[in-house]
């Protein structure tokens, strides 16, 4: 199988892609392994969206449980032995820009001492007419144990999850069905927008940014084992995420 490599110490994998039939290049490949952590995934799917994703831990930063070494994970890779995943992709519009996401796309204050001011319509009904905070986000099932988890203290299994961050008033986060479609106005700003781990786009104030789930999906295959929870358990454990 031809294979492309992204993520971080690399060759701790290239030296084994042989013995696994596996072979490295530049063009032509069939799937992607994203060695790291979460980050690499997220990034190589910016990079590269659209196709196959092998998502592996890197042993050096992040420790996986007996039933997940590295050898094993690409043992099942060239056996054909895991399942292939597409995760749901979010879409932020902004004028010309549009950018995606697997986790969350927020819009964020661009001054750390000054709060964002926007309004927010959800499906062209308006929810909030002025919001003061630290920004506002829409999240996938995938990436509600992420960022959102971290706003609200809680996930969800179905829909997308709308969170307001360190708002000065009280409001409610919410859960909403796919189908909907969030606009932020920026009343005062500008803000920053953000998918995952991206670099940030800045966005003008009286600007509206439009967020929806995305026609796109992330193709990955071993997902199941690259999330699993006992791996979890022992990194956090030894202080890693």
């Amino acid at each position: 199988m031809k294979i492309k490599l992204a993520g971080k110490n690399l060759e701790d994998i290239r030296v084994l892609l042989g013995e696994y039939g596996l072979e490295e290049c530049d063009s032509g490949y069939e799937l992607i392994i994203c060695h790291g952590g979460d980050g690499a995934l997220l990034g190589a799917e910016r990079e590269f969206p659209g196709v196959l994703k092998f998502p592996v831990r890197d042993a050096a930063t992040a420790l996986t449980c007996p039933e997940h070494p590295l050898r094993k994970r690409l043992a099942d890779l060239a056996c054909g032995n895991l399942k292939v995943s597409g995760l749901p992709k979010l879409a932020a519009e902004y004028g010309n820009t549009r950018i995606t996401g697997i986790n969350d796309i927020f819009l964020h204050n661009s001054i750390c001492c000054g709060a964002l001011r926007y309004q927010v319509r959800i499906d062209g009904e308006l929810y909030a007419s002025e919001i003061l905070g630290d920004g506002v986000g829409l999240a996938t099932v995938h990436g509600s144990t992420a960022y959102y988890r971290s706003i609200t203290r809680s996930i969800f299994r179905t829909g997308l999850g709308l969170a307001f961050s360190n708002s000065t008033v009280e409001i409610s986060h919410l859960v909403i069905p796919e189908s909907s479609t969030v606009e932020v106005t920026i009343l005062r700003g500008p803000g920053l927008l953000i998918a995952d781990n991206s670099p940030v786009t800045e966005v003008a104030e009286n600007s509206t940014v439009k967020m929806f789930l995305s026609e796109e999906k992330a193709l990955i295959c071993g997902l199941e084992e690259f999330m699993c929870p006992e791996c979890r358990k022992i990194r956090h454990r030894r202080g890693n995420c």
